[in-house]
């Protein structure tokens, strides 16, 4: 699912709030690789390298949540479809 650019920062803030509801911590880092969620020493993380675009920030987010498991906290209609998305095939 594609977002306008503008609404993207606001879409990606919104994924960051709801990993933290979910006990997750959100890390941006530069590196050689693509980002995602892991269990680093029991804790959740999702990491995310500083130089990706707000689209890719936005659907590694997504995917990470997808993988947190979103039932138990309210996502609005939006959110939920873009996250929903993410495992439609590509």
């Amino acid at each position: 699912m594609k977002i306008k650019e503008k609404e993207l920062e606001s879409l990606i803030n919104e994924l960051k709030d709801l990993a933290y509801q979910l006990g997750a911590t959100v890390r941006f880092e530069k590196g050689d690789f693509r980002g995602g969620y892991c269990i680093l020493n029991e804790s959740k993380v999702v990491v995310i390298n500083k130089n990706a675009n707000d689209q890719r920030r936005a659907n590694i987010l997504a995917s990470a949540l997808k993988d947190l498991g979103i039932d138990s906290i309210y996502v609005s209609p939006k959110v939920r479809e873009f996250i929903d998305s993410m495992a439609e095939p590509k």
